[in-house]
């Protein structure tokens, strides 16, 4: 019986890693073909200009703009309040049947298909709130209830929220209850607790929600086609109230909408290219500001 189960083990651990050799190597199939086909169309000139005509020529500097400052506009919204959503939840609130149907509700909130929280952030955002900030200030013609940049940083905001808050939990969770029962002997409030002893551990795990957030937030392109982003705005200039062009929005026109598909290939493939290195430069700033501030709390 033992050397069947040995057996079995072994034989679970070879598919897996098998598996995941396969994964690594479509993933770095894919990174090497976009990059390999990529670079032949990305230059200084195509990274700097605008796109002209139909689109099949110029450049995509609106698009790499609005993408940053989508992503900039959803990380405010999504870091503090994720955050605070899980600490609440973690450090405040008791673990009784309410802690489990809100985490419950969370993780489904997460799996919800992300088109339809276009349709939200359209019937929420720019119809309910922007409405009534018109109504509010008195505005006869629409100002906030018009699709903008501001909606759609919201409206990923909230698609992105569910995916911070399980990670911050689970971060929180790693810090063991001791410290905090220690911490609370020694004289400190609940609110001193959180703030010297639990948050400085869970930093790291903080900003890994806010990483895999900005992941997912900036290769979306579902929800920001109720909400915001432009066919054609090459004079975008970062106006949170105006619409704008976003990266991965360009490469589905470009394979979907364009006159000659094959022409534009090679745009396909740099703008494809632009959103990866934009997505992982992002993300590498989170994962720099995460080291660094595992080095300045790690014990010495």
């Amino acid at each position: 019986m033992r050397d069947r189960r040995v057996v079995i083990e072994a034989a679970l651990c070879a598919f897996c890693n098998v598996a995941a050799a396969v994964v690594a190597g479509v993933t770095l199939f894919i990174l090497g073909l976009v990059a390999v086909k990529g670079m032949d169309h990305m230059s200084w000139e195509f990274l700097s200009t605008p796109p002209t005509g139909d689109m099949a020529s110029g450049g995509i500097l609106p698009m790499i703009n609005g993408t940053v400052m989508l992503v900039l506009l959803m990380s405010l919204f999504t870091a503090p309040l994720g955050g605070l959503i899980a600490l609440y939840l973690n450090e405040v609130s008791a673990r009784g049947w309410r802690y489990h149907a809100i985490m419950s509700s969370v993780r489904s909130m997460a799996a919800i298909p992300s088109i339809v929280y276009g349709l939200f952030g359209l019937a929420f955002y720019v119809t309910v709130i922007g409405g009534g900030l018109d109504a509010l200030f008195g505005f006869e013609a629409r100002v906030f209830q018009e699709r903008c940049l501001l909606w759609a940083a919201l409206t990923m905001g909230t698609l992105t929220l569910p995916t911070n808050v399980v990670a911050v939990t689970e971060a929180l969770e790693l810090v063991p209850g001791s410290q905090r029962h220690a911490a609370l002997c020694m004289g400190y409030t609940r609110w001193e607790t959180i703030k010297w002893v639990v948050a400085p551990q869970a930093a790291g795990g903080m900003l890994t929600g806010l990483a895999l957030s900005i992941s997912r937030g900036a290769g979306e392109v579902a929800p920001i086609l109720f909400v915001g982003v432009a066919y054609y705005m090459p004079g975008f200039t970062g106006d949170p109230l105006g619409q704008f062009m976003e990266l991965g929005y360009h490469i589905f026109v470009m394979t979907t909408q364009s006159s000659n598909v094959e022409r534009t290939l090679p745009i396909q493939y740099a703008t494809t290219l632009a959103l990866l290195t934009v997505t992982f430069a992002l993300n590498a700033v989170g994962q720099y500001i995460r080291w660094r501030y595992r080095l300045k709390v790690a014990p010495r």
